[in-house]
C-alpha cells in the first residue's frame, strides 16, 4: 500500500504554491531560481513528496521567505510556545535520528533554532547555504564530529562550535550512543536580493 504524505508535507505544498503564484512565477521560473527540478516542485506543491531539507532550503531561499516561514504557520506578535516534540521534523537519519526546527524568525534576518538527535552511525551532510549564513551548535548529549570544509572538530557534552555555513558541512555520530545537539542558524538578508530581481523582471 502506498504511504500517504504527512500533514507537514501537505502544508508546505500549499505554502509553496501560494508564494509562487503571489510572485507571478511559473513552475519553470521557480525551478530555475531554486535549482530544484520542475518535477520535484510539482510533487512538493501537491503534497506528494517529503522533500529533503536541502530541497526546502533551496525553495525557501528562492522565494525569499526563509525556512521557518515555509514550514511554520504565521505566529502572532506574542510569545509562541512549541512543546517538546512538536517542531517540524525536516530531516530523518538512516539510523533513527532527526532534525527538528523548533522556532524561527521572519525575513530579512532569519534565525532558526533546531533540535538535532543523531543515532549511532547517523550522518547529515549539508550543502553550502546562502552566503553569510552562520551556524552555532551546543552538544547536550553524547559526542559528535562536525566537519566544515576540510576541517573536523570532535565535540562532547558542553562543547560548542560556530562557523560560516556557506561551505559544505557535516554532522556525524561515530559513537555507540545517541548524540543530541541544539543548533542555531542565522541567515542574513533573506529575500532582499530576490525582491530586487522581481522588481526588475
Amino acid at each position: 500500500m502506498e504511504s500517504q504524505p504527512d500533514p507537514l508535507a501537505q502544508a508546505i505544498g500549499v505554502r509553496v504554491k501560494r508564494e509562487r503564484i503571489a510572485r507571478g512565477w511559473t513552475l519553470d521560473q521557480l525551478a530555475e531560481r531554486s535549482g530544484v527540478s520542475r518535477r520535484m516542485i510539482v510533487n512538493v506543491e501537491q503534497g506528494a513528496a517529503n522533500p529533503s531539507l536541502e530541497t526546502l532550503l533551496r525553495i525557501s531561499d528562492a522565494l525569499g521567505m526563509g525556512l521557518p516561514a515555509l514550514v511554520e504557520p504565521p505566529a502572532p506578535k506574542t510569545a509562541k510556545v512549541t512543546r517538546a516534540g512538536e517542531g517540524a521534523t525536516l530531516w530523518r537519519g538512516e539510523q533513527g535520528g532527526f532534525g527538528m526546527l523548533m522556532a524561527g524568525t521572519e525575513p530579512p534576518n532569519v534565525v532558526e533554532l533546531w533540535e538535532w538527535v543523531l543515532a549511532p552511525g547517523d550522518r547529515h551532510e549539508s550543502d553550502a547555504h546562502a552566503s553569510g549564513t552562520r551556524e552555532m551548535l551546543l552538544v547536550t548529549e553524547g559526542a559528535v564530529t562536525v566537519s566544515v570544509g576540510n576541517d573536523a572538530y570532535d565535540l562532547v557534552v558542553g562543547d560548542t562550535v560556530s562557523f560560516y555555513a556557506d561551505i559544505e558541512h557535516t554532522y556525524v555520530n561515530a559513537q555507540e550512543s545517541r548524540a543530541r545537539l541544539v543548533l542555531c542558524a542565522y541567515e542574513p538578508g533573506v529575500g532582499i536580493a530576490h525582491g530586487a530581481e522581481t522588481d526588475n523582471d
